[in-house]
């Protein structure tokens, strides 16, 4: 049976706080996406490094951000290239694979620095405090996936997508406890996704408000 963390009080408010506001931006105008974005992401931070304050905390390498499980985890790299190319060949005999929407330098290793901070919100500041909560792994794991997945919502085919990989990314991570070939794996996966599947399913992989106000020309092939 499931038991509570002694904390578990704390680590609710702080579960619900940096779910609701990163909800909440999500469903803003991009314009002011831009100014409350980097709060949001500043706000998460320092609710993990306050815990380290404390003494409640974890070390970097326990945050998964050192060497520790770096190079027995380096596998998921060649395995999302290799998923990567398995999909973009089926995508192209079937007709959907297609350029990259803004595909320069900048806006690549922009999204990819993004999936690394994905990750780091996901297993430092969800899936540690759901373990708090619920001491069993599995039902964390599936917890985090799909607080993962969900706020990917009205966007169904990304929403599928990150349900599954929230779910393996957590299991992986409690394995390795290690950030970074997640965070990189995450980002192939993301720029693979978004030239297989049509625009015209995943708005540029837009979620939230933006998903709903996308205007598109590319059809459903």
């Amino acid at each position: 049976m499931s038991t509570v963390h002694p904390s578990g009080a704390r680590d609710l408010a702080e579960l619900i706080l940096g779910y609701g506001v990163i909800v909440g931006v999500v469903w803003t105008p991009e314009r002011l996406q831009r100014i409350f974005s980097p709060m949001v992401l500043a706000l998460t931070l320092l609710v993990v490094l306050a815990g380290r304050t404390r003494g409640e905390g974890q070390s970097g390498q326990e945050l998964g951000l050192g060497w520790r499980g770096l190079i027995p985890s380096l596998w998921i790299l060649p395995a999302a290239v290799a998923l990567a190319a398995a999909s973009m060949f089926i995508a192209a005999r079937i007709g959907t694979l297609h350029p990259l929407y803004k595909a320069d330098f900048a806006h690549i290793s922009g999204y990819v620095l993004w999936t690394i901070y994905q990750q780091f919100l996901l297993q430092d500041y969800f899936m540690e405090r759901i373990l708090h909560l619920v001491s069993n792994q599995a039902t964390a794991v599936m917890l985090a996936g799909t607080l993962f997945a969900a706020a990917h919502l009205p966007n169904l085919v990304l929403t599928a997508a990150t349900l599954v990989w929230g779910i393996v990314s957590c299991a992986l991570f409690l394995r390795y406890r290690n950030l970074w070939a997640l965070g990189l794996a995450q980002g192939l996966l993301g720029l693979c996704f978004a030239i297989c599947v049509p625009d015209a399913l995943h708005h540029h992989l837009r979620v939230g408000l933006g998903y709903l106000r996308y205007h598109g020309t590319q059809q459903v092939r």
